[in-house]
């Protein structure tokens, strides 16, 4: 669908791939209107851009339906919140299990449904969910967030299915590691060699085109990642027999250390 003068609403604005998001759906829409856990992270992006701001904690259910029901009337809903959840599944109690089940996986759904039951009266609009590769392809140390992901690229996959006939678009978007923003960058960790980046500029366009070419899913990664996604949806042990010899434990270890404080 079109964006122009739509309605937008971005969650987790304030952090990751927030701002880009932002910043490729201003132009456009009509009003723009930014969620976060707390308003003051969004106080000087939304004066830049003239955006409306919603405070809304995913993981406090209460308010991610107030969101929904303050926000019935959005056009396009860009779904971006989330929690690293990195991390030797060990290292979890159930509380951080629940958590990161709670943010990643149900408040995405929940606000997606409610949201989508006014679009779908009105017979047009557009949701996205930000998954990842990591919804497509399992490591070691990412249990809860591969988890989350594989839900949320699953509902969205389905979900399409299901509001097509209201003509309501549901794409998902999923990018490798990010450059510059995001869980990835703020680790600091390096990469092994062969593996590459995205820029968060690059994953903000390809949500912008998915929404306005109304497509199902859309890979924001370097060609290389891009067919070990696909080699661990044909041979799970195969990628992980490949991903353990790249050095991909040492890189999840590195990250879930830098994240701990997250979970």
């Amino acid at each position: 669908m079109s964006t122009l003068n739509r309605k937008t609403l971005i969650t987790g604005a304030a952090g990751g791939l927030g701002k880009s998001l932002a910043l490729a759906f201003a132009p456009t829409a009509s009003p723009l209107v930014l969620s976060a856990r707390r308003l003051d992270q969004l106080t000087d992006l939304a004066a830049d851009l003239g955006a409306e701001t919603i405070a809304a904690d995913m993981e406090n259910r209460d308010q991610v339906t107030e969101l929904a029901h303050s926000s019935a009337d959005v056009d396009i809903a860009i779904l971006n919140a989330a929690l690293p959840a990195s991390g030797d599944i060990l290292e979890y109690d159930v509380a951080q299990i629940d958590r990161a089940i709670e943010v990643n996986l149900r408040a995405q759904i929940v606000l997606a449904r409610l949201l989508a039951e006014s679009m779908a009266s009105r017979g047009s609009g557009h949701i996205v969910f930000i998954s990842s590769l990591a919804g497509k392809a399992a490591s070691a140390g990412t249990t809860l967030y591969s988890a989350t992901k594989f839900g949320i690229r699953g509902a969205s996959l389905a979900m399409r299915q299901d509001l097509a006939p209201h003509g309501v678009g549901v794409s998902v978007i999923c990018p490798g590691f990010v450059s510059d923003a995001g869980m990835f960058a703020d680790t600091g960790a390096k990469l092994p060699a062969g593996f590459g980046t995205v820029t968060p500029e690059k994953v903000a366009a390809a949500t912008l085109r998915a929404v306005e070419k109304n497509l199902a899913e859309v890979d924001v990664a370097p060609i290389a990642l891009r067919l070990g996604a696909a080699m661990a949806q044909i041979s799970p042990a195969l990628y992980a027999r490949a991903t353990s010899k790249a050095g991909g434990r040492k890189l999840s270890d590195h990250m879930a250390e830098q994240q701990r404080h997250k979970r």
